[in-house]
Order: structure tokens, then C-alpha cells, then sequence
């Protein structure tokens, strides 16, 4: 069984959060509504009546951490795998493994599979009787979401914890332990006024990467007497290098762009701008939320503001003209246009209208009066017969004149909005329903 990480005197050599994870469930900081008092993980974990489970949660917010501390709170050995890494031939021996201690020592095994998520349906497969056996106490841990990344068999044998980030007082409480911790940074180093806070801010709820900066600035602390101090000089230094959590193609990435598209929607532009810059921050492609803003124009705005699909283009070949700042500054400008413009989704609505119906519905043929006639045959056929040229109507406008199958005749895909420039179109599309009714031409001439 692997403990060194849980020793008070371990060696110094190794990272700081690695020196500091914690050796009982008391010492655990964060996820209070799993492990606090009373809580069932934590009355399972304390009485022994332990299952297999996904840890589900963002970076360093203590999965491998706990799942240690359930090995060591049963007493059972601890291996661990890294779907990265292993393979079915490494499940095979992990278990194998299981089998020998269970049958020499009596001593049941704990497998940690690190990043779980990545593992195909076939590896994810390979554990399924061991679980079900017992062979193995299985803790598969994933920063993604469990319901689209693992399969249902492996979810249905196993219970899914949701962790969360840490929040900034649990974090200033690891922060406070490692600076004074004999296994930490054993009172050397102190922190200068308001460090602390941007400390914490810049860790972003994650418990490793506040240790990881803090042993980074630590090495670069001004010496003064005893001790050396951290300033706020010293961590800007350090904090430029870094970047915040953002996991393309992870669930904080679609988090983020959810967030984003709901604010537009929405009609905030402080909320819709913070979340742009968010992603930008993040290292986002700015070509990406070009092409997401491009979409947002046409599906929540539409035709109740038209102009929202060319300002939103025209800020897309900025930035692929420029690059940044200027093309992201344009992007933020459409950003905000898209924001206060008004909102109707009657394109997007008729358009899913109509692809439906034309699955479902037969391919019903093309009135005769509307077909082409290139050839003497086609016209002798009655194809265009009697169609009526709308340049050559009162108002450029057939009325009466049908378009669409006869079977379908007086569908409405498109009910435009009362909002922005839908307003008129309504209006637009009343008068010609009205001129339509009113006319006593034949809708389906010529048909055969």
C-alpha cells in the first residue's frame, strides 16, 4: 500500500501539494456536502460500508486526494491507473494483482482510475465483472460529464459524486496550512498585504494550483531577517505565466459558451461581455466565437435585426484581417450589438419547421403551373402554363398565385414576431394574406 504521501515527514523534494494532502478526512478541505458531518459519504466511508463511484469534478479539487483517503480510512491497498496511459492488458494485471492480495493477505484492493473518461466502451467494459465480483473497490475519477463520457453499464454498478471547485475561504485554509505547516513551508515565508486575496482569486477554485503557485513564489520571496516575504511584484511574475482553468472540448468550455449564447439571448451585454472575455482569457479561438456569434445573429435575432448577421461578419474578417487585439475588440463590439438588438427566433423556428415536415411528409411534386419548360415537349405538357409573372402584377405581387405543393397549400412556416424589424414584415406578409384571400384567380392552374 502506497502512504508515503500521507507521512508527516515526507520528503521534502516533493511538490507541495503532494507534501500536504491530507492523512484523515478532517484534514480534507472542500467538498463539505459530500464528506461534512453527517453527510452519507462521509457515515458510508466512516462505518466501512464503502461502493464503487465516479468522482466527477473540474482540476484539483481532491479526487485523488479522496480516494486515497478512503483506502487508508478502510485499511485497504491503493493502486491506481491512468487512462492515459493503460490499456486493457494493464486493467488485466491491476486486477490480477487484487485477486493474489485478497487470496495471500485477505486484504482488499482500492483501483483508482485516474481520468476514466478517456478509456473507449471496451476498457470501460473490462471492469464490469470485477466490480460486480468485488474483486475490486472501483473510484474512477473524470473532469467530464459521466452521462455523455461513460457507458451506462459502468454507471450502473457505480454511484457519481459531483465535486466542486474550492471556494475562496477553503482555499485561504490551504494556503494558511501550507505557509505554516512543518511539512509546508514551515512559517518561512509570509505573504505581503493583499497577496493572499489575488492568491486565492488566481487559483480559481483549484486547491492544487494554489499550492503550485504559492511554491513558485516561494523561491522567488524577498529574503527580510528570518523570514522571506511574497509581494504582490513577485506573484504578478509568477501569475503571468499562467493561464485560468479552461479545458477546450471539456464541460467548462460548452459551461462557458452556454453562458455565453444565454446572455446574448437573454439581452445582457454586461453578461454576454464577461463571458466572451472569459473564453478569451481562457485561450479561446477568437475564430470559434466568431463562428458561434455568426450563428447566435441569424438563430436568436434574425430578421427582427438583419443588420446583427453583417455586423457580426464584418467583426469575423477583422479578426482574420488583423488578428488580436483589434479583431477581438471587433468581436466584443458585435458582442454587444447582439446583446441589445432585438430577439426573434421565427426563422429558426420555421426553418426546423420545415425540414420536419419535409421528412416526414411525402416529395410531393411541383405544381405545374410553376415547373420549367426549356423544351417545345415540356410546354406542350402545360409545364409554366398560365404562370404569372409577378414584375408584370399590380405591386409586383401575384395575389392568388400558389407556390408551394397543393398538398401543403396554406401552411405557415414563418410567423414573424411583432419585434424590431419583424414588425413590418408581419405586417407585410397580413397584406398579402389579405390580397391573396380577396383574389378569385385559380391558386393550381393547368393541373393535370
Amino acid at each position: 500500500m502506497q502512504g508515503g504521501l500521507f507521512d508527516p515527514l515526507a520528503d521534502v523534494s516533493q511538490p507541495l501539494a503532494a507534501r500536504l494532502r491530507p492523512r484523515s478526512l478532517a484534514d480534507y478541505v472542500g467538498q463539505s456536502h459530500l464528506v461534512g458531518d453527517q453527510k452519507p459519504l462521509r457515515r458510508a466511508v466512516e462505518s466501512g460500508q464503502l461502493h464503487s463511484m465516479i468522482l466527477w469534478g473540474p482540476p484539483g479539487v481532491g479526487k485523488t486526494t479522496f480516494a486515497r483517503l478512503l483506502s487508508e480510512n478502510a485499511g485497504i491497498a491503493f493502486e491506481t491507473l491512468s487512462a492515459v496511459l493503460a490499456g486493457v492488458k494493464d486493467i488485466r494485471a491491476a486486477v490480477e494483482q487484487a485477486r493474489n492480495r485478497r487470496a495471500q493477505f485477505g486484504q482488499d484492493t482500492l483501483l483508482f482510475v485516474d481520468e476514466v473518461h478517456r478509456f473507449n466502451k471496451a476498457q470501460q467494459d473490462a471492469f464490469l465483472p470485477h466490480i460486480e465480483e468485488g474483486t475490486i473497490l472501483f473510484v474512477g475519477a473524470t473532469t467530464e460529464n459521466p452521462s455523455f463520457e461513460l457507458n451506462s453499464a459502468l454507471l450502473s454498478r457505480t454511484r457519481v459524486y459531483v465535486l466542486k471547485p474550492l471556494a475562496a475561504d477553503e482555499l485561504q485554509q490551504l494556503v494558511t496550512r501550507a505557509l505554516e505547516a512543518p511539512e509546508g513551508l514551515g512559517g518561512r515565508i509570509q505573504l505581503g498585504d493583499g497577496v493572499g486575496d489575488v492568491l486565492v482569486a488566481a487559483a480559481d477554485g483549484d486547491a492544487r494550483r494554489v499550492l503550485n503557485i504559492l511554491e513558485v513564489a516561494s523561491d522567488l520571496a524577498e529574503p527580510q531577517g528570518d523570514h522571506a516575504v511574497i509581494t504582490r511584484d513577485i506573484l504578478q511574475q509568477v501569475l503571468q505565466t499562467s493561464l485560468r482553468r479552461f479545458d477546450k472540448g471539456g464541460d467548462v468550455f460548452y459551461d462557458q459558451i452556454s453562458a455565453l449564447h444565454k446572455a446574448l439571448r437573454g439581452s445582457d451585454a454586461d453578461g454576454s461581455l464577461y463571458w466572451f472575455c472569459r473564453m478569451l482569457d481562457g485561450g479561446c479561438d477568437p475564430l470559434y466565437l466568431a463562428r458561434r456569434l455568426l450563428r447566435i445573429a441569424s438563430e436568436d435575432i434574425g430578421n427582427a435585426d438583419p443588420r446583427a448577421l453583417s455586423i457580426t461578419r464584418d467583426a469575423w474578417d477583422v479578426q482574420e484581417r488583423l488578428g488580436s487585439p483589434e479583431g477581438e475588440l471587433a468581436l466584443a463590439q458585435a458582442v454587444v450589438y447582439l446583446a441589445l438588438a432585438p430577439k426573434s427566433n421565427a426563422v429558426y423556428k420555421a426553418f426546423n419547421e420545415c425540414m420536419a415536415s419535409i421528412r416526414h411528409q411525402p416529395d410531393y411534386p411541383v405544381p405545374i403551373h410553376i415547373r420549367n419548360a426549356p423544351t417545345g415537349l415540356l410546354e406542350e405538357l402545360g409545364h409554366g402554363a398560365e404562370y404569372r409573372y409577378a414584375h408584370d402584377e399590380p405591386q409586383a405581387f401575384a395575389a392568388g398565385e400558389a407556390y408551394l405543393p397543393e398538398e401543403l397549400h396554406g401552411t405557415r412556416f414563418y410567423r414573424p414576431s411583432g419585434r424590431g424589424l419583424e414588425a413590418k414584415l408581419a405586417e407585410k406578409q397580413a397584406y398579402l394574406d389579405k390580397l391573396n384571400a380577396e383574389s378569385d384567380r385559380p391558386r393550381y392552374p393547368g393541373k393535370r
